[in-house]
């Protein structure tokens, strides 16, 4: 495809206007304010007028599934809300009856149609994550959250040890490298020390990375310290292993100063969700030190019982007001370092070296926005525009290794209309099982 005469914001994320950007196959192979030759090359040509192209979101933490809790479960702080409203209700979902599949297949239409490409995930029954993703033909880190089993269990008894083995073997960098399996430390305060351990150990067996809640609540911060001798959670995964493999640590709300540089040091990428985190009480993580320090900051939009929807955009918002209003700062965290972690950021704490950035060689991971709005105009700073006036709603393509997924509110791979009612006979299903005992 020839994106022709477009906007764009380039690898630096600065604006440039009326643009060519062409993609063969799954890469980006040219971006130029010229026309390029042999035009013909790139088939489709896509007129870009009123548009604007830029590297797609990477959403860094999600539950895809819990699009089955939508409005659910509402009003609660966090541990009545797991223990009274969310985990009676996924006890009664069935991967055999599609629950999982479909609400997988729910929340890609819906991060597709708000520009969104990749997402990690942490839930259960992976394998039919797996598979939808592999149908939508998103991009997803994948991981079974099975390993909350709160006391020592020896790994290889539990069913997850099998599951884990059959993922690895037929999904870990599947589709070209779109589909990759992670393990999954659930929380500090849900998988006991053993069970930390074995998954650093596969993780690194496999060449895997990890995706852990961490600090998302100042009670799960502070009860760890008094369970580890005062050791916070970054500093007790630490001495487990943990930050030796990739990885992504959900929330950080209440690090502390040496955890985040415990983090810088390590590596490790903190994905941040203000939606979630502010829709249960949780607070407000220290986002401009973070960055300060050199973390890699991303962010996600957790599970749809605790944010409702996954417009990034709206999320990304939140984080840069709320900082700045929290901090009492207005300088703080800038337009373009919140598209960082929306696009290259959240790529990397993928591993996903190859991605997030609009520029020859990179993989056409692209989104399209229509521009030509009253709430986008006048531009003084089109970073500034997307992240205090656009919608995630004014996304008009999203292309993901160069196919387009969606574009103008048609889907290439999602039969919306059958998803949606399969989710509402889901959800049916489930309430009637609860309702059963």
């Amino acid at each position: 495809m020839l994106f022709a005469n477009i906007d764009i914001l380039d690898e630096n994320l600065d604006y440039q206007k009326a643009q060519f950007v062409g993609v063969e196959g799954d890469a980006i192979t040219y971006v130029g304010a010229q026309e390029p030759a042999d035009v013909a090359r790139f088939g489709e040509r896509y007129d870009g007028s009123g548009k604007l192209l830029m590297s797609a979101f990477y959403n860094t933490h999600a539950h895809t599934p819990m699009t089955l809790l939508r409005g659910y479960a509402e009003n609660q702080p966090l541990q009545q809300w797991l223990n009274e409203t969310v985990w009676p209700f996924e006890g009664k979902m069935e991967g055999e009856k599609g629950h999982h599949y479909w609400g997988c297949m729910l929340s890609q239409a819906e991060m597709l149609r708000y520009g969104m490409v990749s997402y990690t995930d942490m839930y259960f029954v992976t394998d039919e994550r797996c598979r939808a993703t592999m149908e939508a033909g998103m991009k997803a880190n994948h991981c079974d959250s099975a390993t909350m089993c709160f006391v020592e269990t020896d790994y290889d008894t539990l069913p997850v040890a099998e599951l884990n083995k059959k993922l690895f073997a037929e999904y870990h960098n599947a589709g070209d490298g779109r589909v990759k399996v992670d393990m999954c430390v659930h929380g500090e305060y849900t998988t006991p020390q053993g069970m930390i351990e074995r998954c650093v150990a596969e993780a690194k067996a496999h060449g895997a990375g990890l995706h852990v809640h961490m600090s998302e609540t100042k009670a799960e911060h502070e009860e760890c310290k008094e369970r580890h001798n005062g050791m916070t959670p970054a500093q007790w995964f630490d001495s487990l292993g943990v930050f030796d493999v990739p990885t992504n640590a959900a929330h950080c709300t209440y690090v502390e100063p040496d955890d985040i540089a415990l983090m810088a040091s390590k590596g490790v990428s903190a994905s941040l969700n203000p939606a979630s985190n502010m829709k249960l009480a949780s607070g407000f993580a220290p986002v401009q030190a973070m960055i300060d320090a050199g973390v890699n900051c991303t962010l996600g939009t957790d599970g749809m019982a605790s944010n409702n929807t996954h417009n990034i955009l709206q999320s990304a918002y939140l984080l840069a007001c709320l900082q700045k209003g929290y901090a009492l700062d207005p300088a703080i965290i800038a337009p373009k370092e919140v598209l960082q972690m929306l696009t290259v950021n959240g790529a990397r704490a993928q591993g996903r070296e190859d991605c997030g950035v609009l520029a020859v060689g990179k993989k056409a991971d692209l989104v399209v926005f229509d521009i030509d709005t009253p709430w986008m105009c006048p531009v003084y700073d089109m970073p500034t525009n997307l992240i205090y006036s656009a919608n995630g709603a004014d996304v008009v393509l999203t292309m993901c290794d160069g196919a387009v997924l969606y574009k103008d509110g048609e889907y290439a791979t999602i039969d919306i209309e059958k998803t949606k009612h399969e989710v509402v006979r889901c959800v049916g299903e489930v309430l009637e099982a609860l309702q059963e005992g």
